[in-house]
């Protein structure tokens, strides 16, 4: 995710984690077994907190934050900050994933530099997608493809891998395939040209290096 130049066809699918809502804990060793059973196959992690708002709850993020974030530059992962540019920017974040509500990737870049990767949630939306990659952006997420118990989408239309293979064919800016996706589930996005499958419920709700490690069985199958 670190060259938004790169062409899809020459690109194998990678893993973009996304954290549980709670890192607390033992999370950071969670996150350090799942970067290493997915060394070499893993891009990004994102960093997924929610319900801190003003100076005091940006400094309790940030605190959550920080272990994670030196797990990740120690991984060579890129770090993303979701939905919060300015939490992006304190943490000075490797970038930030925006939902179409969390500010525009014109705000994002000023805040961030040229060199910060930002990401548009686009949903079903093709004309959103179009759009986000006009405006800059250096990814575009579709999903939710499944049914996912991270985010409720609730009767948002749900894509089809053809949307993956649509904007493959057309664009050369990675596109991003999340929502519900299991190592069982995956082989439809990977063949439809996903350059990443974002991947949160699975990985953490059980054993992270297992799951992980079966997601690069299917990564390597189909590369």
């Amino acid at each position: 995710m670190n060259d938004s130049n790169s062409t899809i066809p020459h690109v194998p699918t990678q893993l973009y984690l996304i954290s549980p809502l709670d890192v607390g804990g033992d999370f950071p060793q969670r996150l350090a077994r799942a970067l290493e059973a997915g060394a070499g196959h893993v891009t990004a992690f994102q960093f997924r907190v929610k319900g801190f708002d003003g100076s005091a709850g940006q400094h309790e993020a940030a605190a959550l934050a920080q272990p994670l974030q030196e797990i990740c530059a120690a991984h060579e992962v890129a770090f993303i900050v979701n939905d919060d540019i300015a939490l992006a920017k304190r943490l000075k974040a490797d970038g930030v994933h925006l939902g179409q509500e969390d500010g525009t990737v014109a705000e994002a870049r000023d805040a961030l530099g040229m060199q910060a990767q930002i990401g548009v949630t686009c949903h079903a939306s093709r004309h959103l997608a179009m759009e986000a990659g006009e405006a800059g952006a250096d990814y575009v997420a579709f999903g939710a493809f499944f049914p996912s118990t991270t985010k409720d989408k609730g009767n948002a239309e749900r894509p089809q891998p053809e949307i993956l293979e649509w904007w493959t064919q057309i664009f050369e800016l990675p596109c991003v395939a999340i929502g519900g996706i299991t190592p069982e589930n995956c082989v439809p996005l990977i063949e439809a040209g996903a350059d990443f499958l974002a991947v949160s419920g699975a990985v953490w709700n059980g054993d992270e290096a297992k799951t992980v490690q079966a997601f690069v069985e299917v990564l390597e199958g189909h590369g």
